[in-house]
């Protein structure tokens, strides 16, 4: 098993393979205030995952726990060429051979550190972020309406304002309905939030617009 990140063509081995490697993953949802109802979660699809493990660049060489040879770099050169990836804003292969990973990937942290009595080692924790290519679909396309379901329309058709200091109802009704003799509107559809006085709205709320 062997541990590589591609620029290209150009492999990067490490030396020595961690431990352990640990792979993040977890759902993003929006949470939405549909009108009395209170709020609703929907469901943003899988976010980007973190892959984060630690090891070493050993000074020597040594066949009984160092990989292949030929990629064999000097710790300090090896620092350097994980520096030179960590601000690249070109996306890099990640790949662990014998394993399903080959991913394309940012490095998004890198930590270095010295032991006593390991002259010339350095050791470092890295964590990557894998990457994907950002597609936007065309409104209105017959592949866009395909995947719109009924609960994403409410999602869509729900618009919301977020108070700020100073914020008034008749001043968002001016603001957001072109007239704020429109405050009331705004105050029936968010009662529960508001309370029973329309004048004290609050920095952070979160209102339904009609």
């Amino acid at each position: 098993m062997s541990f590589t990140l591609k620029d290209g063509n150009t492999p990067f081995q490490f030396p020595v393979n961690p431990e352990e490697v640990n792979i993040s993953r977890s759902k993003g949802y929006e949470t939405v205030n549909m009108l009395e109802h209170g709020e609703f979660d929907f469901a943003q699809g899988e976010k980007v995952k973190e892959i984060t493990f630690s090891s070493f660049f050993p000074k020597r060489y040594d066949p009984s726990y160092c990989m292949d040879e030929k990629y064999f770099l000097d710790p300090r050169v090896a620092m350097n060429v994980l520096n030179t990836f960590l601000i690249s804003k070109k996306p890099l292969r990640f790949i662990i051979s014998e394993t399903g990973v080959n991913v394309p990937v940012f490095i998004v942290s890198l930590n270095s550190s010295f032991r006593g009595g390991e002259t010339g080692d350095i050791y470092f924790d890295l964590t990557l972020r894998t990457w994907r290519d950002s597609k936007v679909e065309k409104v209105g396309s017959a592949a866009s309406a395909s995947k719109s379901g009924s609960r994403t329309d409410l999602k869509k058709n729900s618009k919301t304002y977020t108070v700020k200091s100073g914020d008034s109802l008749s001043k968002i009704a001016k603001l957001e309905l072109g007239s704020s003799s429109k405050w009331n509107e705004i105050y029936k559809l968010n009662a529960k939030i508001i309370g029973s006085d329309p004048n004290r709205i609050k920095p952070g709320q979160k209102l339904v617009m009609p």
